[in-house]
């Protein structure tokens, strides 16, 4: 049986990673591809859990010699998807999720057009801010600039969203989980004929939601917030800016 590629973006700090362990405790058979970059480990993060630690030049020997399915340069820094990842996943059987930002999930949606692309959002910039200055903390410093620099690549990287098939808004981790499972336990169905027991019509209606097009009413007020459409959010961008509330 193939497995299913699944494509999962979200803007920095919208708690993607810890959707994606919370995913794989919960649904068997699912990958993870660990991606290479050129950045310095954060924290706890270890060589080949989180990344592939390694330098500028030893990733674009990799670039020249074709190892990525995907790469970009994202805060000065490379990353990448090897191609191995993606064989090792379809000849085992096994789905695969890449963590990507935007520009990665083009170039996969180009090359694997029958993948299943999924869009994490934040609900609003405060709750993002909050989120990027707890995880500085926890990496043990907050840079201000760095902060504002990333909640402003937010609003750019949310302006993508049409181009993803599923929309989740990351506000409620429990039911934010729930969706993802979801998602993944509906694409087994539709794809492979893999049954889901006595949930199916339940899962099946939780991802229908969350696809793109059904999903504008749930998504307006996040467009608001981070400007992207309407006045009200380009205000509440600005307030959230210059408030200092922590």
């Amino acid at each position: 049986m193939a497995g299913i590629l699944f494509i999962i973006s979200a803007p920095s700090g919208s708690g993607k990673s810890t959707l994606v362990s919370e995913l794989r405790k919960q649904v068997s058979g699912v990958e993870f591809a660990v991606s290479w970059t050129t950045r310095a480990p954060r924290g706890s993060e270890e060589h080949g859990r989180e990344y592939y630690f390694t330098s500028r030049e030893e990733f674009q020997r990799m670039i020249d010699a074709g190892v990525f399915l995907e790469h970009a340069e994202v805060f000065g820094n490379f990353y990448g998807t090897a191609r191995q990842s993606l064989e090792e996943a379809r000849s085992q059987g096994y789905d695969l999720l890449l963590d990507i930002d935007v520009q990665g999930a083009a170039q996969v949606r180009a090359k694997t057009p029958e993948a299943v692309s999924i869009f994490i959002m934040p609900p609003n910039p405060r709750v993002l801010r909050t989120r990027l200055r707890n995880r500085s903390r926890a990496e043990g410093v907050v840079v201000e600039e760095e902060v504002y620099r990333r909640l402003s690549e937010a609003s750019k990287e949310i302006e993508n969203y049409r181009e993803y098939g599923y929309i989740l808004v990351n506000d409620i981790l429990d039911r934010a989980v729930a969706q993802l499972e979801a998602i993944v336990l509906a694409e087994r169905f539709y794809r492979n004929g893999e049954t889901i027991a006595y949930r199916s019509r339940r899962v099946l209606e939780v991802a229908a939601a969350c696809l793109q097009f059904n999903s504008q009413e749930r998504l307006k007020p996040v467009l608001e917030a981070f400007g992207i459409i309407g006045t009200s959010g380009q205000q509440q961008l600005k307030f959230e800016e210059e408030s200092d509330d922590d």
